[in-house]
């Protein structure tokens, strides 16, 4: 008898550990979300735009960064690489304008 007792309370501490972990985890608001059909598409919207935007921000600020360091590396005169980046620099500062 003592060992159906036992065995009902690890499994009461389980369901208990399982529906905090349910809480956790907010499943009952990603369901509800599902659901909401409207509420889905305005959600994945929004969050495609701010993706798009930082693409576009961290590729911008990447660029920049190349760009610069390949102005360093012209002024250094190396032979065979610095005509290269020169040209380089040349035609990205001429679609600039």
């Amino acid at each position: 008898m003592n060992e159906i007792n036992q065995s009902k309370i690890t499994l009461q501490d389980r369901i208990d550990q399982l529906a905090a972990n349910m809480e956790k985890m907010k499943l009952a608001e990603y369901v509800e979300l599902l659901g909401n059909t409207k509420r889905l598409l305005w959600v994945n919207f929004i969050s495609g735009i701010a993706r798009g935007v930082g693409i576009a921000v961290g590729f911008t600020i990447l660029g920049a960064i190349l760009l610069y360091f390949l102005q360093k590396l012209v002024v250094l005169n190396l032979p065979i690489i610095g005509d290269f980046i020169a040209q380089v620099v040349q035609m990205v500062q001429i679609k600039m304008y």
